[in-house]
């Protein structure tokens, strides 16, 4: 399993992109939204969180193609695999879907906006519910996604895990989701920078006394 990779850009073509970690150069699968934040970076050295699938069918002597699939950030990485894990989907739909960031899909799950899902390229109104129904209470950590100012860039990366982690640490305290997102969602809307889960916290339980 190859969970990151990193080296310069060479490529970015319609549903891939190409990136050269010397002695190689690998094909990155990558989704619409992502390729559209990559198309400025090519030459520049990048860092992807990926997972790895096989492609093919493997009865009747057919090929099969290992394939890597790359995220800007882990949550979404996280959010594609839960994406593809609903019948009917699978990797090559979900990457179809990528069009929007996952922030807003996630809402869109969440609120069980099947019209808006829908409309996604290759998700009809049947894969829609169904994706609803499987995924909508696993949605509230992506929603709370910090928005990215570019591709594969650190600093958005550990936003986004900070932010999951206290979700987690808020739920485990005994905070309902709903509740653990609006108080992480009020804490967000100052502005602030938070280094670490701890000061997520603090700020969160400073704003409730």
């Amino acid at each position: 399993m190859i969970l990151n990779i990193a080296g310069k850009l060479t490529q970015v073509t319609e549903s891939s992109i190409a990136i050269e970690s010397s002695p190689f150069e690998y094909e990155v699968l990558v989704g619409d939204y992502t390729r559209r934040q990559l198309q400025s970076k090519v030459g520049q050295s990048i860092r992807l969180h990926t997972m790895d699938y096989i492609e093919g069918n493997a009865q009747g002597g057919g090929r099969l193609t290992p394939r890597l699939v790359g995220f800007a950030t882990e949550p979404e990485r996280q959010f594609f695999d839960l994406f593809c894990s609903v019948d009917g989907v699978g990797v090559k739909k979900a990457l179809r879907a990528m069009v929007r960031p996952v922030k807003e899909l996630a809402v869109m799950i969440e609120q069980q906006d099947a019209k808006g899902l829908s409309a996604l390229p290759g998700i009809g109104p049947a894969t829609s519910e169904r994706i609803i129904a499987k995924l909508r209470r696993k949605m509230p950590r992506f929603a709370l996604m910090v928005d990215q100012a570019g591709p594969a860039g650190e600093t958005d990366s550990e936003s986004n895990q900070v932010v999951s982690e206290t979700f987690d640490a808020l739920v485990t305290l005994g905070h309902a989701e709903a509740e653990a997102r609006r108080l992480i969602d009020e804490a967000l809307a100052t502005k602030k920078k938070f280094k670490d889960t701890e000061a997520l916290l603090t700020a969160i339980y400073q704003k409730s006394i």
